[in-house]
Parts: C-alpha cells; sequence; structure tokens
C-alpha cells in the first residue's frame, strides 16, 4: 500500500488493521494486567488451574489498562502530528512523537487535563488517561527533562525492559515507509526511555513485525524481514536469538505454559530478572511472537501470552497488537472489548490515524481544509 493511492476496499482493510492493533494491544494490556508479576503458581492459585481465561479486575475493575496503552496512544498522537507538520516543511517525526510523550508524562503527574494549554490537543484533554497505571520507571525518568536525546547518547542506557516495544506498535501501522525507516524511528523514539540496545533494538524489530502485518505479510514473513534488518545494527544479538528461537518453539511440542517456560528459560541469559524469564524486552518479544505464531485465534494467543511468571501485561500487550493487525478487528474477542476502558477514544484515535494516513492532503493542504482538524493535532 502507498499512501495517495488508496482505493475504498484498502482503506477499509487499513482502518480494521489500524483499529485491530490499537484496540488488540489494548485488551492484552488489560487481560495482563491482574496477573502480572505473578508466578503461574500464584496466577493458577487465584484464577483456578487452568489460569486466567478472561478479564479480571485490575485497578478498581475488569479492562482497565496500564501505561503501555496509554503510550501507545500517545505515540499516535505523535505521529499524526508529524505527519500534519509535514505541510509546514517542520519535518522530523521523533520530535512530534517525544512532545506526545511528555505530554504523557504530564498524565501522570498533574491531576487533570491543562485546558489553558491549546496546544495539547483533543488526546490530552481525556480526562481517563490521568492515572498511574504503573508506569515503567524509565519512561518517567526518560520523559523528565524535555530533552530529545541522540541514539548515540540515548536515555537511561541500562533500561532494557519491554516498556518501550509495548509502545511501539503505532510505528508499523506507518504502511507508506520503508521497512528500514520505520525500524529506525521506532529505535529513535524507544532510545529515549529505554537506552540499551536490547531496548531499542526489540522495539524496532516489533515496529517492523506489525509493519508487514499491516501490509499483509504472513507473520514468519515479517519476522524475517525484521531479523533481516536488525543484523546491521550494533547489539543485536540478543533480540535476534530471541526471535529466532520463537519461531523454532514452533515446532517443539504443544503450546502452553511449559512451552512458554522453555522459550522464556532460554533467551533469559541476559534478562534483567533471570527468575522470570521475562525481564528484559528481547524475551517479551519472543513470547509475544511465539504465542501469535501459534494461537488458534485471538482469545487463544492472548490467554497463553499472558499466562506466565513475567510482565502479563507486557506480552498480552505485544501479542494482541500483533494478532490485531494480521487479522483486523472483526477478529477481536467482542465480549472482552464491551468492558475495555477508553475503548471510544482508542476507536476515535485510530479512526483519526486512518485518515491522516490515507486523506492527509484533504485535510490540509493545497486539496482543501478541513475545519478543527488543526485544533485536534495542533503543530505546537
Amino acid at each position: 500500500m502507498v499512501t495517495g493511492l488508496w482505493g475504498r476496499a484498502e482503506q477499509q482493510d487499513f482502518r480494521s488493521r489500524v483499529r485491530g492493533t490499537l484496540l488488540g494491544a489494548a485488551i492484552g494490556d488489560a487481560l495482563g494486567a491482574p496477573v502480572a508479576g505473578l508466578s503461574l503458581d500464584g496466577i493458577r492459585e487465584a484464577h483456578g488451574p487452568a489460569g486466567l481465561l478472561a478479564p479480571a479486575p485490575a485497578h478498581g475493575r475488569r479492562g482497565t489498562v496500564t501505561a503501555r496503552t496509554q503510550l501507545t496512544l500517545f505515540t499516535v498522537d505523535g505521529l499524526v502530528r508529524a505527519h500534519v507538520r509535514r505541510d509546514t516543511g517542520a519535518w522530523h517525526p521523533p520530535t512530534d512523537v517525544h512532545r506526545a510523550y511528555l505530554r504523557w508524562a504530564a498524565t501522570q503527574s498533574d491531576w487533570g487535563p491543562d485546558e489553558r494549554r491549546k496546544d495539547n490537543g483533543w488526546l490530552a484533554q481525556e480526562e481517563w488517561l490521568y492515572a498511574r497505571r504503573g508506569p515503567d520507571r524509565a519512561c518517567l525518568t526518560g520523559f523528565a527533562d524535555g530533552v530529545l536525546a541522540p541514539l548515540e547518547q540515548p536515555k537511561n542506557p541500562t533500561a532494557r525492559t519491554a516498556a518501550a516495544a509495548t509502545r511501539s506498535a503505532p510505528f508499523g501501522l506507518l504502511v507508506g515507509w520503508e521497512p528500514a525507516l520505520v525500524l529506525q524511528l521506532a529505535v529513535e523514539c524507544a532510545a529515549q526511555s529505554h537506552g540499551h540496545p536490547t531496548g531499542y533494538l526489540a522495539a524496532g524489530a516489533y515496529a517492523v513485525i506489525v509493519h508487514g502485518l499491516t501490509r499483509g505479510e504472513s507473520l514468519d514473513s515479517a519476522v524475517q524481514r525484521a531479523l533481516g534488518l536488525l543484523g546491521a545494527r550494533p547489539g543485536h544479538q540478543p533480540v535476534t536469538d530471541a526471535l529466532q528461537r520463537a519461531t523454532a518453539a514452533v515446532t517443539r511440542g504443544q503450546p502452553g505454559p511449559d512451552a512458554l517456560t522453555a522459550l522464556a528459560d532460554s533467551t533469559s541469559g541476559t534478562a534483567t530478572n533471570p527468575s522470570d524469564g521475562t525481564g528484559d524486552a528481547a524475551t517479551a518479544l519472543a513470547v509475544a511472537v511465539y504465542c501469535a505464531l501459534v494461537a488458534e485465534d485471538v482469545p487463544h494467543g492472548l490467554r497463553l501470552a499472558v499466562n506466565h511468571g513475567g510482565d502479563s501485561a507486557a506480552t498480552g500487550a505485544l501479542c494482541g497488537a500483533l494478532l490485531g493487525a494480521q487479522h483486523g478487528e472483526t477478529a477481536l474477542p467482542a465480549a472482552w472489548l464491551t468492558e475495555l476502558e477508553g475503548r471510544a477514544t482508542i476507536l476515535e484515535l485510530a479512526d483519526d490515524f486512518s485518515l491522516e494516513m490515507t486523506q492527509g492532503p484533504s485535510l490540509h493542504g493545497p486539496a482543501g481544509q478541513a475545519p478543527g482538524w488543526l485544533a485536534r493535532y495542533p503543530l505546537g
């Protein structure tokens, strides 16, 4: 697909995949949130021998999302603004995405929206986003000073958790971009909080995989493309090894907790918390890719992705976006969507992103102006 050459069927397919990606990430996040950090035995003690099979309460009710979803939405907001800004000749997407992350950081400290800030746009006015839902410490410190760091001097150079990867699916929705550029953008933005190569390269590889799925490629093909692009990056080996082990594990026995444990153990040598096997981004990405590869359907893949002794919210979010990008929104479990926090906001943002990517010139540019679009996505 190439922006500017969209037929109606292509636009409909793209919108379904964008919605699927963002909603899938959110329901995976919400599904995993109640059991994040629990051991597998702890999950079974709390939810029965089969583990967690459906959304359970977290942060007060079922369907609540964490900082992973919050940051994903602000990634989308930043990408839309970057495309709007092209009209001005000031084209630097990492700056616009970084500014969006600073707006997210304000939601973690302010009581509510600042209506005096006219350049905040509509997303930062959503009151439900003003809640702390387990933000990764590296995200809070990385976005605390407002400085856009070069990749040669990344923020938090020892941070390697999956928090940067879990906000990076939207980069993969830039289907008009070449995969190498998607990787570069995701890496530069991830390095603003997670400066270890494992942290930012996992984010870049994940974005490339989502990119391939959104373009209609198979998951295996998308993973192979990501592996090819990773090979030229210093420090890629932990992420490369993890993805290769994920694809190899597909043929080794029945999918289930034992298979996940074996996969996590095989990639946990460099994890920040080897005891749970999913302490680093490479391992979390491997778990998510494996679960998406063996999934019989979306619920099956997500249940598999969260029932293990690691960061279940991260692996659920990563897997949910992969399955949503691959199959579109109609494949997502309707019953889980009905209770999803912020669903209306997610859908509105997804549709805005689709409009900007497919019909941007008619919204702002020589072809015409849409009243209110710049109020929603101001240039500031």
